[in-house]
């Protein structure tokens, strides 16, 4: 496998040498000169301060949240690097329906410091992946275009194939978190390539945990020792979920 570093590097140069093409527009605020400006930088809401030790949401006490002491997910902890605001919830979206793919690498360069502090000690980043007609009608996984570079930056593997969706599921907006639960109910199924590993699950973002729950439960299935769940941004109670 060639240097991890070194591939990162050349990964980035890429879109390095796109941006000397095609001048870069920030996915947070719209301005010409950067991807992801100095001020939309600052603006990011880190999700930090005390959260629940497994599903990482914020709570008034350390250790595991009442909700997850009941009904445990099946991955070992979900973190987020941001509150799922602006400016990264434009770039988000930026990403996923403007195709503006170089927003992936963008992100994942802030997030590097971010995962490697959880020392999680994880070999593999895995994406959530999107069902055959959602792919079909988008062209790409910008889940995967952010867990690439992060994967390189991280100098972990980067599987892309170990996780397939077994159906077409509904879009988890306006759901409960129960009605989330069951549109996800073994929705994954896990390949080779993840037996006997540590693997980090990543999606754009979380809200109940849901799909992250049961992706997880398909890595296990598939031998992975542990599953640790990742994310770009969370959704917070107080930001419309209901009946969190």
């Amino acid at each position: 496998m060639p240097d991890s570093s070194l591939s990162y590097l050349l990964y980035r140069s890429i879109w390095t040498g796109l941006d000397l093409l095609y001048p870069p527009v920030c996915g947070g605020c719209g301005k010409t000169g950067s991807r992801w400006c100095l001020e939309c930088q600052q603006r990011v809401q880190v999700l930090k301060g005390t959260l629940c030790e497994v599903c990482g949401l914020p709570q008034n006490k350390t250790g595991v949240c009442d909700t997850c002491r009941v009904d445990r997910p099946r991955f070992h902890s979900l973190r987020a690097w941001a509150v799922f605001e602006d400016p990264v919830r434009k770039a988000l979206h930026k990403l996923k329906y403007r195709r503006d793919l170089a927003l992936g690498d963008a992100l994942a360069s802030h997030m590097t410091h971010f995962v490697r502090e959880l020392n999680w000690n994880a070999d593999v980043i895995v994406p959530i992946p999107l069902g055959k007609q959602r792919y079909k009608e988008r062209g790409y996984n910008q889940v995967a275009m952010i867990a690439k570079p992060l994967a390189l930056a991280l100098g972990m593997e980067f599987a892309p194939k170990a996780l397939s969706r077994r159906k077409e599921t509904r879009s988890q907006v306006g759901l409960t978190k129960e009605e989330r639960r069951e549109n996800v109910h073994e929705a994954f199924q896990a390949g080779g390539g993840v037996n006997g590993k540590n693997v980090i699950v990543l999606d754009d973002v979380s809200t109940t945990g849901s799909t992250l729950s049961s992706s997880a439960d398909a890595l296990f299935r598939s031998g992975a020792k542990n599953v640790f769940a990742l994310t770009v941004a969370r959704a917070l109670p107080h930001h419309g979920l209901r009946h969190a």
